[in-house]
C-alpha cells in the first residue's frame, strides 16, 4: 500500500479486557497509542475518541478510525444493526453499537469488523502472513477467536465463524469442566486464560516446565488440525496474551505433528512454518484497527 502524503489513520484494538487506540501512517507504522481498560461502552468510546481528538489537536488528525473488536458482533453492512455486539457476558456491552457511536463522537468515517479479522489483515498486510493468499489468525486469550481468509475474502461473511466454541478431545488427564458459560467444555473453555488460570493459577507465574501447558497444548493442537484439515492455510498465526508463554508455540506444534501421525507428509521444519506466532507481535490487533481504516477510505 503505497504512502498518501499527510495520511494518518486510527486503529482500536477493543478487546473484552483492554481497549487500545492508535494514529498510524498507511504503512502501519504506529506514531502514538494508548490504551484503557474495558470499563463500561460510554466510557470506553469516550477515552477512544479523546485519544483521537488529541492526535487531532498536535497536527495529526486521523482521517478515518478502524475498530477491531471483541464480540459476537454484527459485521453486515445490510444489517440495521451493523457494528453492535451480540450477545456476551461482558456487563453493558450487549447491543451497544461501536460502529456509530465512535463515529458519532469523532465525527469521522469508522470501519469495524473483529479483532480477529482486523489482526489477520494486518498479519497479512505487514506480518507473518504477508504474501500467503490463505490465512488464519487465532488469538487465545480471555477467549479464543479465529479469523480465516481464502479465496479472497474472510470466511464466514456476513458473519463470522466462532471458532472458539468448537468441540476438541479432552486430554486424558483433564477433568476440568470448563470455562465457557455456553457450552463448559469446548475448545475455549477449556484452553482460554481463564480456563488455565481456574485449573493451575495465573498463566504468567506457570514455569515453561509446568505439566498444564502440555494440556493447553493438546487443545490448540487440535484446533490448528482442524484448520488444516478444513481450509489448508499457509499460515496459522497464534496470537493473544496466553502465546507469550514461553515454549507453549513449540509444544502445540509438537503436538499437531504427533497427532498428524505421518498425515499429508508434513516434515517438522513445515509445521515451523505454518504455526507461527504474530509478526507485528502486541500490535497486531492494533494495525488491524489501521487496516480497517485505510478500508473504509478505500470504500470497502
Amino acid at each position: 500500500m503505497s504512502k498518501q502524503n499527510g495520511l494518518f489513520v486510527g486503529g482500536v484494538d477493543g478487546g473484552g479486557t483492554t481497549f487500545k487506540c492508535c494514529l498510524s501512517t498507511a504503512e502501519g507504522e504506529i506514531l502514538k497509542s494508548e490504551r484503557f481498560v474495558t470499563e463500561r461502552p460510554k466510557d470506553t468510546i469516550d477515552a477512544c475518541a479523546d485519544f483521537f481528538a488529541r492526535c487531532a489537536k498536535d497536527g495529526q488528525p486521523a482521517e478515518a478510525i478502524g475498530i477491531a473488536c471483541f464480540g459476537p458482533l454484527d459485521i453486515d453492512p445490510q444489517s440495521a444493526n451493523y457494528g453492535s455486539i451480540l450477545n456476551t457476558p461482558k456487563p453493558g456491552w450487549s447491543g451497544f453499537n461501536v460502529r456509530d457511536e465512535l463515529g458519532h463522537r469523532t465525527g469521522l468515517p469508522v470501519g469495524v469488523d473483529t479483532d480477529v479479522n482486523g489482526a489477520l489483515a494486518a498479519e497479512m498486510a505487514w506480518g507473518a502472513a504477508r504474501g500467503a493468499k490463505s490465512a488464519v489468525y487465532v488469538t487465545v486469550g480471555t477467549g479464543i477467536g479465529a479469523g480465516i481468509f481464502a479465496n479472497g475474502d474472510f470466511l464466514g461473511r456476513p458473519t463470522h465463524p466462532e471458532f472458539g466454541h468448537i468441540r476438541v478431545t479432552r486430554h486424558r488427564d483433564d477433568i476440568y469442566a470448563g470455562a465457557c458459560s455456553f457450552h463448559g467444555d469446548c475448545l475455549e473453555g477449556l484452553a482460554s486464560a481463564p480456563a488455565v488460570e481456574a485449573r493451575f493459577g495465573p498463566p504468567a507465574l506457570m514455569a515453561a516446565d509446568h505439566p498444564g501447558w502440555e494440556i493447553v497444548a493438546c487443545y490448540l493442537a487440535q484446533a490448528c488440525i482442524s484448520l488444516t484439515l478444513t481450509v489448508r492455510p499457509e499460515k496459522i498465526v497464534l496470537g493473544g496474551g496466553l502465546l507469550l508463554a514461553p515454549g507453549l508455540i513449540d509444544h502445540i506444534r509438537e503436538q499437531y505433528a504427533a497427532m498428524l501421525n505421518g498425515y499429508l507428509d508434513m516434515p517438522t521444519d513445515a509445521v515451523a512454518q505454518l504455526i507461527v506466532l504474530p509478526g507485528l507481535g502486541d500490535n497486531a490487533g492494533l494495525l488491524g484497527g489501521a487496516q480497517l481504516a485505510l478500508k473504509r477510505l478505500a470504500g470497502e
